[in-house]
């Protein structure tokens, strides 16, 4: 992980929970963009992998993932693995 990724305060990643957590994709996307302009884009990478992404709970780290890939998939199955299934 960066280094300078450390030094970014927790502040600057209460905006983003936020914006998942209420589900609004156009405001994550804007506090994205603001954060790639601040701090790089490798910074984020490492801020997202390390900080953001650990940080959600199920539900809000699959819909992240259906905003960012809704222009290609048109739909997402929800797959659960049965224990009970291997012997």
């Amino acid at each position: 992980m960066n280094e300078e990724v450390l030094t970014i305060s927790v502040v600057e990643l209460i905006p983003m929970l936020s914006a998942i957590a209420d589900r609004n994709w156009e405001k994550f996307k804007e506090i994205e963009k603001e954060f790639v302009a601040q701090h790089g884009i490798e910074e984020w990478e490492d801020f997202f992998a390390f900080r953001l992404k650990p940080a959600l709970d199920k539900d809000s780290d699959r819909w992240l993932l259906i905003q960012w890939c809704n222009t290609g998939i048109k739909s997402v199955t929800k797959i659960t693995y049965d224990d009970s299934a291997v012997a």
